[in-house]
C-alpha cells in the first residue's frame, strides 16, 4: 500500500529557476498536470475536483508562468520536459499519470516517450498533433502576432494571468513548438509510446488560428491512432480548445481513469 503523503505547495528549485508547484498528497496514484504553454495550475481546478481526492494531485507553473515561478534562461521544450522530472522527484513519485493540455500535451508525450516504465498512461487534452503548420509565413505571423500583445500581456503580467517571459521569448517558444509539431518530427515519438494513451479534442479554433486550421491540424490523429494501438480517441467535445479544461473537464476526468485503469492492469 502507498505511503499517505501530507498535502504541499511550495517552490522547487532546478537548473537556474525554481517552480511553483501544488501536491494534494493522499496514498492514491499521483497525476501529474502539464499546462498550456502561457497557462497556469489553476486552469486544473475543475479536473482535479471532479476527480477527486481518492488520487494525489500535482501540478505546477512552467519557468516564468504564473505569480510563483522564477524566471529562467531557458524556455525549451527541453527544458519544460527536464522540469517533469525535477518536479516528481521532488516529490517522491515514481510513477505518475500524466495528463497534459495543449502545449503540455506535447511536454506529456515527450517525457513518456522517454519514461515508459515511469508513465501509467498518458491523456493528451487538445495538442500534440503530429501536423505541418509551420513555415517561414507562419513565424512571421507569429512574431507579429506576439508584438501586438505586447501592451495586454504586461498590463496582466503582475496578475499571474500573463507569463514574464517578453514578447520575443513567447514567439519563439511558440514557433520551437510548430516545428517540433511537425509530422516527421512529433510522428516517431507518438508512434513510440508505449503506454496506454488516451485523447480529448476539441473543436474550432484557438489563439492565433483562422477558419477550419485547427481542425485540418487535428486530423492527422486518425493517423496516429491506425498506427499505435496504444494510443485512442477518448472524446471529441463541442469546446473550443481555450475552454476545454473549463467546459469539458469531465471527458478530461473520464479519460485519465481510463488510461490509469489499462496502465494499472498492465502493472
Amino acid at each position: 500500500m502507498t505511503a499517505r503523503t501530507a498535502p504541499w505547495t511550495g517552490l522547487i528549485p532546478t537548473e537556474d529557476t525554481a517552480l511553483a508547484c501544488t501536491d494534494t498528497g493522499g496514498d492514491g496514484t499521483a497525476i501529474i498536470y502539464l499546462n498550456g504553454q502561457f497557462a497556469t495550475q489553476g486552469y486544473w481546478r475543475k479536473t482535479i475536483a471532479e476527480l477527486g481526492p481518492q488520487w494525489r494531485h500535482i501540478t505546477f507553473d512552467e519557468r516564468g508562468r504564473g505569480r510563483k515561478s522564477k524566471t529562467s534562461s531557458d524556455y525549451s521544450l527541453e527544458a519544460a520536459v527536464r522540469d517533469v522530472d525535477a518536479v516528481l522527484a521532488a516529490r517522491g513519485v515514481e510513477r505518475a499519470v500524466v495528463v497534459g493540455w495543449s502545449y503540455g500535451a506535447v511536454v506529456a508525450a515527450h517525457w513518456t516517450h522517454r519514461n515508459p516504465a515511469r508513465a501509467i498512461g498518458t491523456v493528451l487534452v487538445d495538442g500534440c498533433f503530429p501536423y505541418d503548420w509551420m513555415d517561414e509565413a507562419m513565424e512571421r505571423r507569429i512574431r507579429t502576432l506576439f508584438k501586438r500583445m505586447r501592451p495586454v500581456m504586461a498590463l496582466l503580467r503582475p496578475t499571474g494571468l500573463t507569463p514574464r517571459l517578453n514578447a520575443e521569448e513567447q514567439a519563439e517558444s511558440n514557433i520551437e513548438l510548430g516545428w517540433r509539431s511537425r509530422a516527421d518530427t512529433l510522428g516517431p515519438v507518438l508512434d513510440a509510446i508505449g503506454v496506454p494513451t488516451r485523447y480529448v479534442v476539441a473543436s474550432g479554433t484557438s489563439l492565433g488560428s483562422k477558419g477550419e486550421e485547427q481542425e485540418r491540424i487535428r486530423t492527422s490523429l486518425a493517423g496516429v491512432t491506425a498506427r499505435n494501438p496504444n494510443i485512442e480517441l477518448a472524446a471529441k467535445v463541442p469546446s473550443n480548445h481555450g475552454a476545454i479544461l473549463r467546459k469539458d473537464f469531465r471527458a478530461i476526468a473520464d479519460a485519465t481513469r481510463q488510461a490509469a485503469t489499462v496502465g494499472a492492469k498492465r502493472g
